[in-house]
């Protein structure tokens, strides 16, 4: 069977199943980065900052809060938008079983770093001061 022919057998979880599902998708992981950092945009401001159309930034944002990933409050005739880190902690409860991995990386680079640090202090230098 053809590749196209399988992915299309192969049914997809609605993007507001789930927070992973959601943020699957750059574009809203640009959104939430967005707002990650500027606490909180109206949508006129984040069509400005993600560079996309209002309508899809408007359905990015639907995904988002149907998922408990961002919050919206009306003020005047603006909505403005801010990140709702409860939220996100399904996905950084997750991840964070991972970190003992990369903590374990840093400290081999760190130890590994110190060594050749420790070995080339004894090596000859040329003139620039680099052995």
């Amino acid at each position: 069977m053809p590749k196209w022919a399988y992915i299309q057998c192969v049914p997809r979880a609605a993007t507001t199943s789930d927070v992973f599902n959601a943020i699957a998708e750059p574009r809203r992981r640009q959104i939430i980065d967005v707002l990650g950092h500027s606490g909180e945009m109206p949508v006129g401001e984040l069509v400005l900052a993600v560079g996309l159309t209002q309508p899809a930034v408007s359905k990015h944002l639907s995904v988002l809060r149907e998922v408990g990933v961002v919050a919206v409050e009306r003020r005047g005739r603006e909505r403005v938008y801010r990140l709702n880190g409860e939220g996100l902690k399904t996905v950084h409860d997750w991840v964070s079983v991972f970190e003992r991995y990369w903590s374990n990386q840093l400290n081999r680079i760190k130890q590994r770093s110190e060594s050749l640090a420790r070995t080339s202090k004894g090596a000859p230098r040329n003139e620039k001061g680099t052995p």
